[in-house]
């Protein structure tokens, strides 16, 4: 079983996330940040990893420490359920269209954390999401799950296609680098013989 369960409790948010990486893409989510968790719901549907996460956070001053301390966690579930990396394909990527839009998200199941953010939203509000929280939500998944990640958004017009080619293409690239390689068996995927 590749699952986890992470919680994180700060003055700031309580949040408790769970994962199985070989779900189904169900997914249970109650962050408080409506388009936060419509974005969530993007990663377990394309990924087909199942994820709940509920999370209590200082809304009364903004989104920001819910949607960077939700990264966070989620980064240190994913590292827990990923195990010892034996057998996975390690790299994964995807190219996801919505209309107009179009977003490239490449990744490195590493265990150093590195992130390439290369979007420009057209607009700085998505309803009442400040879109620029985007980016605190993967480096706080990036720096705790240990992964390299690129994320190019390379066209767009509405802000709101950007961001769910952007979380859908990051599900299915996920989705790739999990999964178990025939032709690897039990063989951790590096030349140092550590991940």
């Amino acid at each position: 079983m590749r699952s986890a369960q992470v919680s994180r409790n700060t003055l700031e948010t309580r949040i408790t996330a769970r994962i199985d990486l070989d779900g189904t893409g169900a997914a249970k989510l109650a962050t408080g940040v409506p388009f936060l968790d419509h974005m969530l719901d993007q990663i377990a549907r394309h990924g087909l990893v199942d994820l709940d996460i509920q999370a209590e956070g200082d809304l009364h001053i903004d989104a920001h420490h819910t949607v960077e301390d939700t990264g966070i966690t989620l980064g240190q579930a994913f590292a827990q359920a990923l195990g010892d990396k034996k057998g996975i394909r390690r790299y994964g990527h995807a190219y996801v269209p919505l209309d107009e839009a179009l977003s490239r998200v490449v990744i490195d199941l590493s265990g150093r954390p590195g992130l390439e953010y290369h979007v420009d939203y057209t607009r700085a509000r998505i309803g009442e999401f400040d879109v620029d929280l985007f980016l605190e939500f993967f480096r706080g998944f990036v720096n705790h799950a240990g992964v390299t990640l690129h994320i190019d958004n390379l066209r767009g017009i509405n802000a709101h296609h950007q961001a769910e080619t952007i979380f859908k293409a990051f599900g299915r690239a996920l989705r790739m680098a999990v999964e178990a390689d025939p032709r690897m068996g039990d063989v951790l995927p590096s030349t140092k013989g550590a991940l």
